[in-house]
C-alpha cells in the first residue's frame, strides 16, 4: 500500500514538471482574423444627432450663432404697443447699447384715447334733453347731446386722461339717478413694437419692471428680431 501511494505521487510530480515544459511560449506576431469573427457591423446614426453634435460646437465658439439657438432655444421679448415712434425709438437705442438684437415694427391697432364717461341707450330726444337739463342743475353744465347711426342718442359729460376724474363724474351724475358710465375711447392708427432679441442667461424682469406686464409679451407670444 505504501509502494502504490509513493507511485502515485511520484507520477502527479511527473506530470507537472511535463506540463511547465510543454506549454508553448508566447511570442510577439500578428493574428490573422476573418471579418465573420467580429459580428454584424455597427450602425452609425445620422441626421438630428450629428445636428446636435454641431450645435454643442456653438456653444463651444466653432459654430454659428443659429446653431447655438437650436440647442438652447431662442429667448426673446416685444415691447408695446407705442402711441409715439420716439418713444418705441428710444427703447431701441436703449437696448441695442447694451449689446442686444433689435428690431422696430409698426402695426395698425387701436390708439387709446381716454376715459370717457356718457349716458346710452336714450329713448328719444325729450328724454335727452330732461337729462341734460337735470345734468346741468347738478354741477355738470359740460355735457351734450351725441348722435349716431349705430348707438343712437347719448350724453357725452366728457373724455378724461385721468381715470380718477372720469369716475367722480360718473358717481356725480349717477347721485343725479342717471346711468352714466365709463368706458375706454379708441382709434384706429400706427402703433409701434420693439422685439428684443436677449443674450442667453439674460431675463426679461428689469424690461417687465420698467414697461409693466401689460407693455411686455413673453416665451412664444413675442417676436423675435429678424
Amino acid at each position: 500500500m505504501k509502494n502504490l501511494l509513493l507511485i502515485f505521487l511520484l507520477a502527479n510530480i511527473l506530470y507537472f514538471v511535463w506540463g511547465l515544459f510543454s506549454g508553448e511560449e508566447s511570442r510577439p506576431g500578428i493574428a490573422v482574423v476573418k471579418e465573420s469573427d467580429l459580428g454584424p457591423p455597427l450602425d452609425v446614426i445620422t441626421g438630428r444627432e450629428s445636428d446636435t453634435v454641431a450645435s454643442v460646437g456653438a456653444i463651444l465658439g466653432s459654430g454659428e450663432p443659429s446653431a447655438l439657438e437650436a440647442i438652447v432655444g431662442r429667448s426673446c421679448v416685444t415691447i408695446g404697443p407705442f402711441r409715439v415712434i420716439s418713444d418705441a425709438d428710444s427703447a431701441v437705442l436703449a437696448y441695442t447699447n447694451e449689446g442686444m438684437r433689435t428690431q422696430l415694427r409698426s402695426a395698425t391697432g387701436q390708439i387709446f384715447v381716454g376715459h370717457w364717461v356718457q349716458i346710452r341707450d336714450i329713448a328719444d330726444a325729450t328724454t335727452a334733453n330732461y337729462m341734460l337739463e337735470k345734468l346741468a342743475a347738478g354741477g355738470l353744465s359740460d355735457a351734450y347731446l351725441v348722435q349716431t347711426e349705430d348707438d343712437g342718442l347719448k350724453i357725452s359729460l366728457g373724455l378724461f386722461g385721468d381715470a380718477g376724474r372720469a369716475e367722480k363724474i360718473e358717481l356725480q351724475a349717477r347721485s343725479l339717478n342717471l346711468p352714466a358710465e365709463v368706458s375706454p375711447r379708441t382709434r384706429d392708427g400706427t402703433v409701434y413694437f420693439v422685439d428684443i432679441g436677449l443674450p442667453p442667461g439674460r431675463g426679461a424682469g428689469a424690461i417687465v419692471e420698467k414697461y409693466g406686464e401689460d407693455r411686455v409679451l413673453l416665451r412664444d407670444a413675442a417676436t423675435c428680431p429678424q
